[in-house]
Parts: C-alpha cells; structure tokens; sequence
C-alpha cells in the first residue's frame, strides 16, 4: 500500500486548504485512515481518523469544529479540509492508514500500518 498525501500549501491566519490522502496497491475500505502533524521541534501528533466506512470519527481537541475529515472509498481517497487555520497548526502533515479503530490512534497517537510522505502547511500571521 502506498499513499501519497497532497495540498499543502501557504495560507494566512483564517484560510482553509484541504488535504487529500490518495492509497494504491489495495483499497482501503475497511481501514482507519488518519491525519497526523508534526511541527518544527516537536513530536507527530495526532490530528483525526476516520473509519472505512466513514461512520466513525475522532478529532484531536486542538482541531475540533476547524478540521473536517472524510472519505470517498470509490475513489480510495481521504481528504482533511481545514477551515480558520491557525499559525499553530504550521506542520507537515502525513496520512497513514491502520486496521484499528479509530479511537485507537486517538488514544495511542500512533500506530498506523502504513504512512505516506507528509504535506507541508504553513500559517502566517
């Protein structure tokens, strides 16, 4: 499995960009997908995850009522649309993808089975 996570980009302090996490090799219906971030000089954290079938989600508190996470398994895609950014939310993000539940990776703030290469997102003020 391999996926790539796009739409990163520079945005002032209230944009919104969306992220898409696009999978190949197999699909991914039935997996957790999930966003994490990883700002300078600090450890990945989790951001939010996503059921396959969409019916169960988790946000970290810190994005909760900004972020919006979803999927579309006919296309094999999630995508994290982020609405009144902040310049703390100035990371690389990375999407990963993981047979657990989704409160799972709330819990551990990690653990996902596959990772992609991250998505810069910078906030200016």
């Amino acid at each position: 499995v391999q996926l790539q996570a796009s739409g990163g980009g520079l945005v002032q302090a209230g944009g919104s960009l969306r992220l898409s996490c696009a999978a190949s090799g197999r699909t991914l219906s039935s997996n957790t997908i999930g966003w994490f971030r990883q700002a300078p000089g600090k450890e990945r954290e989790f951001v939010a995850t996503i059921s396959g079938s969409g019916g169960r989600i988790w946000y970290a508190d810190s994005v909760e009522g900004r972020f919006t996470i979803s999927r579309d398994n006919a296309k094999n895609t999630a995508y994290l649309q982020m609405n009144s950014l902040k310049p703390e939310d100035t990371a690389v993000y990375y999407c990963g993808a993981g047979s657990r539940s989704p409160n799972y990776y709330y819990v551990t703030g990690d653990g996902m089975d596959y990772w992609g290469k991250g998505t810069l997102v910078t906030v200016s003020s």
